[in-house]
Parts: structure tokens; C-alpha cells; sequence
């Protein structure tokens, strides 16, 4: 019987913290050996003597953070190290993709795997798709799709030694900007309903979307666009907008409580 000899497991040093990176994680952990793990700039010293010791491993980073500089970078060419940013590059380039993609009520909402360069977001792209997702749909199920997506096909293509294909366009590119609590109230007297909603999509989980109701600070969980027939409805905890629509509250968290549904709510904190 002839033994049948298996291909080594790729090495990784892997680069990340949030949900992109645990997302990616969990696919690459399937196929790959993760050797270590970088989660800030303390851990870069660790990363040069791993891959001093590792030459073949391979460098994949997801949401990192942290600017890395040529020493590192060199130490991984000619691949280079590999970058799931979850937009389609040169568009969103920088630290909020998703949630810009959100902000904007982008219905298709890409991810491109790219090689990492000084610049920011800036490098040649290995690969790029784009997923269809309605305008109510979970942030974190975004992340979800593009990063289980980007890194199985990472997974699939490593032992290949992939050369990215295509060029960015600097002339064609658009940046986010880091979030930060004080984009937090949501503003119906210059906001629809619906760009209320993607506000509160975007921030869940951080800056997170508040609004004040019967005098108490509140974060809004979730929340939908009222219908004709929800519109007139004065059992429900709304928002009324200056353009006439009105946001529907499905839960709520007062400030220093747990999450409820807008009805408990209603029955604990309406005068």
C-alpha cells in the first residue's frame, strides 16, 4: 500500500484584534498553523524573531491597527504580508470600511485581500469580491461574510505563493476616519429614518447610537423604518424625522441598565 504523503500545514503569523480577525481565525486554524499571533505593537520584536526563525511562514493581518513599518514588511517578501481590508479597494480605504459602507446605505459591500505596503491600504490586490446585503442587515454578519470569505480564500491559495493582479487607482480612492464617541447621537432634525437606522447598524457595538427619551440618556440597540401602518401607531417608542419618516425603537438600553424591548420600556420610563 503506498502511504500517501500530506502536504505540510502552512505556517502563519497572524496580525489582528475584532471581529475581522476572529473571523479569520477561525478559518485559517482549520487549514493552517498558526504559529503566533500579533494582537498590538508590543508583540512586533516577537514577530521579527519569529519569522527569523520561521522563513517560511506566511504573514496574513485583519484589523490590526498599527502602522508596520519596512523592517517587518521586508522580512516578508516577495509575497509580502497579506491584508483582508474589508471594502473594494481603493474605496474606503482606512480604519472604518464596513461602518462607512453602512453610514452611506451601501447595499454591495466588498472585501479585498491586498499586500501590505507603507502606505495606507495603498498595496496591489490579490483578490477582490462583493456580497449583496440588505439595509437591515447586522453589522457583525457583514464581517462575518467578508472575512470567512477573504480568508478561505487565503487558505486555499497560500501553498500557491499568490501574485497580487491588480494595481490601485490612488486618483479613485476614499478614506474613512477612526470612530469616536461623539458620533454617538442620532439627529433626526438632519437624518431620515433611514439614515438613522444606518447609523445605529454602524455603531453597534462602538461609539453606539444614543438618544435621549422621557429625560433618560439611552443607547439604541435596534430599530426599523415604520411602515404606513406603524406610522400613526402611539403604542410604539419612535423618532419622528424632519423629513416625515419615523424610526421604530425594537430595544433600548437606559443608561446604567440592561437592554430591554421598547414596550418594557414604554411601561417603565413613560409619563
Amino acid at each position: 500500500m503506498t502511504n500517501v504523503k500530506k502536504e505540510p500545514k502552512p505556517q502563519i503569523i497572524f496580525f489582528g484584534n475584532g471581529p475581522l480577525a476572529d473571523y479569520a481565525l477561525q478559518i485559517l486554524e482549520k487549514s493552517c498553523d498558526i504559529i503566533f499571533h500579533a494582537h498590538s505593537k508590543d508583540d512586533l520584536p516577537a514577530v521579527k524573531a519569529m519569522k527569523e526563525e520561521n522563513p517560511a511562514a506566511y504573514g496574513i493581518l485583519a484589523s490590526f491597527g498599527v502602522i508596520i513599518k519596512s523592517d517587518i514588511l521586508n522580512l516578508f517578501e516577495p509575497i509580502g504580508i497579506l491584508n483582508i481590508h474589508p471594502s473594494l479597494l481603493p474605496k474606503y480605504r482606512g480604519p472604518s470600511p464596513v461602518e462607512s459602507a453602512i453610514l452611506n446605505g451601501d447595499t454591495s459591500i466588498g472585501v479585498s485581500v491586498m499586500k501590505l505596503v507603507s502606505s495606507m491600504d495603498a498595496g496591489p490586490i490579490y483578490y477582490q469580491k462583493s456580497f449583496d446585503f440588505s439595509l437591515d442587515t447586522p453589522k457583525d454578519e457583514i464581517y462575518h461574510t467578508l472575512s470567512e470569505h477573504a480568508a478561505t480564500w487565503i487558505a486555499k491559495n497560500l501553498n500557491q505563493d499568490p501574485t497580487p493582479a491588480i494595481i490601485q487607482d490612488d486618483q479613485k480612492a476614499t478614506y474613512t476616519k477612526k470612530l469616536d464617541k461623539s458620533l454617538s447621537p442620532l439627529n433626526p432634525q438632519q437624518k431620515s429614518a433611514q439614515e438613522l437606522l444606518n447609523q445605529i447598524r454602524a455603531f453597534s457595538g462602538f461609539p453606539k447610537s444614543k438618544y435621549t427619551f422621557f429625560g433618560l440618556d439611552c443607547t439604541v440597540i435596534s430599530a426599523h423604518v415604520a411602515t404606513s401602518n406603524e406610522a400613526n401607531n402611539a403604542n410604539t417608542l419612535s423618532i419622528q424625522c424632519h423629513d416625515g419618516s419615523i424610526l421604530i425603537i425594537d430595544q433600548i438600553q437606559p443608561a446604567g441598565r440592561k437592554i430591554m424591548d421598547a414596550k418594557s420600556f414604554l411601561n417603565g420610563y413613560a409619563k
